[in-house]
């Protein structure tokens, strides 16, 4: 069994083999049929998918991405099935597929970690599911999950500065921001030394290097500056004050959350646990499952897939 998260950015897959993360954003000329197909041993494969790429722009609408990347995938897997916002598996392309990635994780924890609240912080999001909540879970959209709360579009990797910060003290002089597409939280995260170079696994805006000198570089033409004019010292500020609201904006809501659900544990996971789970006190799921948490949604679907008794994912027993 194969567990697929197709997202707008990343290509995960989880097997017996351990964690395969791919960088495949959906925007552009995605070969997720050719990536996958490196993983495939027989054609008797099944695997369970979760998505959240349909809505890539690239697409109309969701319901052409959704049927882009399930038959991306079962080019690759022809027995894959796929879950839905309705906690069901899906064999083709229906509206329930939009999104629900998320959803499978809380189906997986929800039972060893009944009242708590999942933080995964991941690239590109930070998707806050409280587990006690489950049977209020299924049904939500993206449009509904960022109306609760339980949806903040802010990550580790992905996303425009700018989007956070709308001026930043420099030297003490508030300073505007510009909103061109200069610097990314990757930039911000990685010369905090909160991710690795190796992590930095999204293209840049510049599409130079990801090393923390052209991290800072980009940094320094947030505020239409270069670092021949305010320095190391002037881009570390604009670090700091992004990742002082980022980090504000995601442990306010968290608790919000917590609170609101009663809950009395925080787990987090995704590429930004070590750091979150150090800010809020949580627990850290890398540390428990090790790095199938960094691909969480492939995991779970998996993971719940191998629990249902839905006979298309019943092995078939080979011929002797």
């Amino acid at each position: 069994m194969i567990g697929i998260d197709v997202g707008g950015a990343n290509l995960k897959i989880v097997n017996n083999g351990g964690v395969h993360i791919h960088y495949c954003p959906l925007w552009e000329h995605a070969q997720i049929t050719s990536i996958l197909e490196q993983y495939v041993t027989s054609s008797d494969d099944p695997a369970a998918v979760v998505m959240s790429g349909e809505l890539a722009d690239s697409f109309a609408n969701k319901m052409e991405g959704i049927s882009f990347i399930v038959d991306a995938v079962k080019r690759a897997f022809p027995r894959s099935c796929f879950y839905g916002m309705d906690a069901k598996f899906h064999s083709r392309a229906v509206p329930q597929l939009a999104a629900a990635n998320w959803l499978a994780s809380a189906a997986y924890l929800r039972e060893e970690y009944p009242d708590s609240v999942l933080l995964d912080i991941g690239s590109t999001t930070a998707d806050i599911i409280p587990l006690a909540r489950f049977e209020s879970l299924p049904g939500l959209t993206d449009l509904l999950r960022l109306q609760k709360g339980y949806l903040i579009y802010t990550g580790m990797l992905r996303g425009n500065v700018a989007t956070l910060l709308q001026s930043v003290l420099l030297d003490g002089v508030l300073t505007p921001v510009s909103s061109e597409y200069f610097a990314t939280s990757a930039d911000a995260h990685l010369v905090l030394n909160h991710i690795s170079a190796d992590q930095y696994s999204c293209e840049t805006p510049d599409k130079k290097e990801t090393t923390k000198t052209a991290s800072l570089r980009r940094l320094a033409r947030v505020v239409c500056a270069d670092l021949e004019e305010i320095g190391n010292a002037g881009a570390m500020q604009i670090a700091e004050q992004f990742w002082e609201a980022q980090r504000k904006q995601i442990c306010d809501q968290v608790r919000k959350v917590a609170s609101d659900s009663k809950a009395r544990q925080i787990i987090i996971a995704g590429i930004g646990s070590r750091i979150f789970s150090d800010e809020l006190g949580g627990t850290d799921l890398t540390k428990i499952l090790g790095p199938v948490a960094d691909a969480l949604p492939a995991h779970a679907v998996r993971e719940v897939a191998l629990r249902s008794k839905n006979p298309l994912f019943k092995i078939p027993m080979k011929n002797k």
